[in-house]
C-alpha cells in the first residue's frame, strides 16, 4: 500500500489543492495531509522544501515527487486502476481528459475575478464580460457531459473531471452566480458530497485569514 503525503495549501483558498484532495478522500485512498499556510512568512521556503516548482499541491510517494494537480490525479489513476478515476471507455476518457485540461489551462478571467474563498459570500461581484464568457463555456461543458452520461456527475460516477471543476463550484456558490437549472443541480450535487462538506468544515476551522482574498469591490 502506498504511503502518500499530499503537500497542500489552506483549504479556504487553495483551489489547486482541492482537486487531488477530493480524489484521495472520495475514493478512500489513504494519505497524510501536510498543510502549508500560504502567504505566511516562510511559506515559499516551506513549499520548496518539497516541491521543485515552488507550488502546491504536491504528492509524495516514497522518493517520488509529483507536482501539479492534474499530474497527481493522473498518477493516482495509474496507481489505483480499480478505483476507475477516469471513465471506462476510450472515447469518454478522452473527453474527460479534454475538459479537465481545459479547466487546468483556461478560464483565466474567472480565476482572476472570482478567487476561491469558501468561507465568504460576495454575491454580484467579480462579473465582467470575460467572466460571463467563461461561465457560459463551463455551463456548456457541464450540460453536454451530463446529457451524454445521464448524470449524476459529468461522466456518470464521480471522477477526476468532477474534481477538476469542484473549485469552480465553490466560486459559483461564493459569488452567487446565476446558472441554468441543469448546472445549478450539478453544483448542488457536488456541494452535497460528504468530501465537499468535510472540506468546507475544515476551511471554517482554519485560523489563517488572507486580506487580499477577503475583500471584493
Amino acid at each position: 500500500m502506498p504511503n502518500y503525503t499530499l503537500v497542500m495549501g489552506n483549504k479556504n483558498y487553495s483551489s489547486w489543492s482541492m482537486r487531488p484532495w477530493l480524489v484521495l478522500r472520495h475514493f478512500e485512498i489513504p494519505f497524510t495531509e501536510h498543510v502549508i499556510a500560504l502567504f505566511e512568512p516562510g511559506h515559499d521556503a516551506a513549499i520548496r522544501a518539497f516541491s521543485p516548482s515552488g507550488k502546491v499541491p504536491l504528492l509524495v510517494d516514497g522518493d517520488l515527487r509529483v507536482w501539479d494537480s492534474l499530474a497527481i490525479c493522473e498518477y493516482l489513476a495509474e496507481r489505483h486502476p480499480a478505483a476507475r478515476l477516469w471513465p471506462d471507455s476510450i472515447a469518454a476518457r478522452a473527453h474527460a481528459r479534454a475538459i479537465s485540461a481545459e479547466m487546468h489551462s483556461g478560464f483565466v478571467a474567472l480565476r482572476s475575478n472570482m478567487g476561491m474563498n469558501v468561507r465568504r459570500s460576495f454575491p454580484g461581484t467579480g462579473m465582467t464580460p470575460e467572466v460571463a464568457r467563461d461561465i457560459a463555456r463551463i455551463e456548456q461543458i457541464w450540460v453536454d457531459c451530463l446529457k451524454r452520461a445521464g448524470g449524476p456527475f459529468l461522466f456518470g460516477a464521480f471522477g477526476i473531471a468532477d474534481a477538476m471543476y469542484a473549485p469552480v463550484v465553490t466560486r459559483f456558490k461564493t459569488y452567487a452566480v446565476s446558472l441554468s437549472a441543469v448546472a445549478r443541480a450539478y453544483v448542488e450535487r457536488i456541494l452535497a458530497l460528504p468530501v465537499m462538506r468535510e472540506w468546507y468544515a475544515a476551511a471554517q476551522a482554519e485560523a489563517e485569514v488572507l486580506p487580499q482574498f477577503e475583500h471584493r469591490p
